[in-house]
């Protein structure tokens, strides 16, 4: 059986704080109770859990982080940037997704009960955002990655979104592109909201239409994007360049439009959001917008890491700006 700091506490008569003192060095226990705590230590091989060590502090040392789940190709990004703040700070990352739905959610708040963690980062999954919402209320510190703003109680990390998509139609236009087509993502999605409405603005300023017919909704997905070109060509209107949402369904895009023996880009132009590392490999390579994923996901770690040592929260969300790529699919 794992000997348990209680257990320490006990047979050195002491409390769980003082044990926990004593792993952290603390100078103000006395010199014999020290010597007495380490003693039962060597003598019953106990390991400090994360937990125990941080006791003394009244934290564990480590961030909880909340997602949808891993499969989103940006994810690994964010993930990545995450971890480098903490490591270098000295925490480590307890990692809940929402892949089996209730029962994620369920193992989920077993570690908010447990005070498992200090903080929370979070890239909000379906269905949950009043249980954060009074976990907040609640005192635990909170920090949202991708928000955009529409959730205005908690601090935040986002993207431009609606600049980015602005940039990729400044880009078509300046080309000498005007049937501009646009291949959404999910409506529910605050990004799909935002990156419509980046691209309808600047193309309104320009005084091009964009015709709703030419507006198809997809899934975020390869497989989305080829069917939406083949709803576009169904349409028998003629387009020139599509916007996707994604890189994903951009991909897909590139794939129907060969399939339909349209030339990219000297037929249409074709450009995507995120700068996964796809993109870079297509055939032509994929004129993107990149979406800073690892930067997004430093700032979230940096800011609440600041705050569990006293900082404030900010209260309007941090923006780390996006970035046109421009490679073969839609060139210059």
């Amino acid at each position: 059986m794992r000997v348990t700091i209680a257990e320490v506490a006990r047979r050195a008569r002491v409390s769980k704080t003082t044990v926990s003192r004593v792993l952290n060095n603390k100078g103000d226990v006395d010199a014999s109770t020290a010597i007495r705590v380490r003693e039962v230590i060597a003598a019953t091989g106990y390991t400090p859990s994360a937990g125990a060590v941080g006791l003394a502090r009244g934290r564990t040392q480590t961030v909880g982080m909340l997602v949808p789940g891993l499969t989103w190709p940006w994810m690994g990004d964010v993930l990545q940037g995450v971890a480098d703040v903490l490591e270098a700070r000295g925490y480590g990352l307890l990692l809940n997704t929402m892949n089996r739905g209730a029962d994620s959610l369920t193992q989920f708040a077993r570690h908010v009960s447990a005070n498992a963690f200090d903080g929370l980062l979070l890239v909000e999954p379906p269905d949950t955002l009043s249980y954060i919402t009074s976990l907040h209320m609640g005192g635990l510190p909170v920090v949202m990655i991708d928000d955009r703003g529409h959730h205005p109680g908690f601090p935040s990390v986002a993207t431009s979104n609606r600049d980015g998509a602005a940039d990729a139609a400044a880009h078509l236009l300046g080309s000498g592109r005007r049937s501009i087509a646009m291949v959404t993502g999910p409506a529910e999605f605050g990004c799909t909201r935002d990156r419509s409405a980046g691209l309808h603005a600047r193309l309104a300023g320009a005084g091009v239409r964009l015709d709703p017919r030419l507006v198809v909704e997809g899934d975020f997905t390869r497989g989305g994007g080829q069917t939406a070109v083949d709803d576009l060509i169904a349409t028998k209107l003629a387009f020139d360049a599509v916007f996707a949402h994604n890189d994903l369904m951009a991909v897909g895009v590139l794939d129907g439009l060969s399939a339909a023996g349209r030339a990219v880009p000297a037929d249409v132009a074709v450009v995507g959001f995120d700068d996964i590392s796809i993109a870079a490999h297509t055939r032509p390579a994929l004129t993107t917008v990149r979406q800073p994923s690892r930067e997004m996901g430093e700032a979230a770690a940096s800011m609440l890491l600041d705050n569990l040592n006293g900082a404030d929260l900010p209260t309007v969300p941090h923006v780390v700006p996006t970035s046109l790529v421009i490679r073969e699919s839609a060139p210059a």
